[in-house]
């Protein structure tokens, strides 16, 4: 079987975004960005492993169209996400009005990559087994929003991840937001955070900090995209990025002792100034 650079899980969802200016019925969810994201890495051998209603199939076939190899399995529905903003863009109402079926080991069973991109919606988007085995053929990595996300009548309520001690160990690369690594950690330092989430076996934590993506493990700090309309491409074209060309660990270097930094100043001294 081929072995793709990265093969990205996720349901492709149907979202009603409601504005005071209008309402608008769009393709979203983490695996739909993410495709569009890395559709632009023209050295990247990239799969799409998704799953929607019949629907909402024509978004498959555009994105086929756009040169995206996509494997789509037919759910009873597809996610459908109500998101309705106020005046204030960093204020939304959310509601899950139509779940998808879960993922299922099948549906990978004749997969191989070199990274495997879970892009979870909700909590129970994907058993625990799927990320044992995929971690048994490839680097796993995670966006931990929707392991964090639980629907109740329709209404989204945050959870803590519960069987993360576990979960995670299976997890090479995870991105959170400030938010996220606070509920899964206890902690609102970053740093006290990202070592928690490395501690419990994430080799790679990248964290979104609004102006400034702080990236642990490797001791690489990198500059965020502009925030526009384009922000969801632009996160998942940053996480697209570090798992295709990731930055090599940046050694910290050893302050040189007092006398050490004399002799160096005196050597480079002009001789006429000695």
């Amino acid at each position: 079987m081929p072995k793709y650079d990265i093969c990205c899980l996720g349901h492709i969802t149907l979202d009603k975004v409601v504005t005071p200016q209008r309402t608008v019925y769009m393709p979203g969810g983490t695996s739909f960005y993410f495709s569009h994201a890395i559709r632009h890495f023209q050295d990247v051998d990239y799969l799409l492993i998704t799953s929607l209603g019949e629907s909402e199939m024509p978004v498959v076939e555009e994105l086929r169209n756009l040169g995206v190899a996509v494997q789509a399995s037919t759910s009873g529905k597809s996610v459908y996400f109500e998101n309705i903003y106020g005046e204030n863009q960093d204020n939304r109402t959310q509601r899950v009005l139509a779940k998808a079926d879960p993922f299922a080991l099948h549906q990978v069973q004749n997969v191989d990559a070199t990274y495997f991109h879970l892009g979870a919606l909700l909590a129970d988007d994907f058993p625990l087994q799927m990320l044992k085995e995929l971690s048994q053929r490839g680097l796993v990595s995670v966006d931990a929003q929707g392991y964090l996300r639980e629907v109740r009548e329709q209404q989204v309520h945050a959870i803590d991840w519960h069987n993360k001690p576990e979960a995670l160990r299976y997890i090479h690369t995870l991105k959170v937001n400030e938010q996220e690594m606070e509920i899964l950690t206890g902690s609102a330092d970053i740093r006290t955070a990202a070592r928690q989430l490395y501690d419990w076996g994430v080799r790679e934590v990248l964290i979104t900090l609004g102006s400034l993506p702080l990236k642990y493990g490797c001791s690489v700090v990198l500059p965020a995209y502009c925030a526009n309309r384009w922000r969801a491409l632009a996160v998942h074209a940053l996480l697209a990025d570090s798992l295709v060309h990731p930055p090599k660990p940046v050694p910290v270097a050893k302050a040189p002792s007092a006398s050490a930094a004399e002799n160096h100043r005196q050597a480079t001294l002009p001789s006429e100034s000695r």
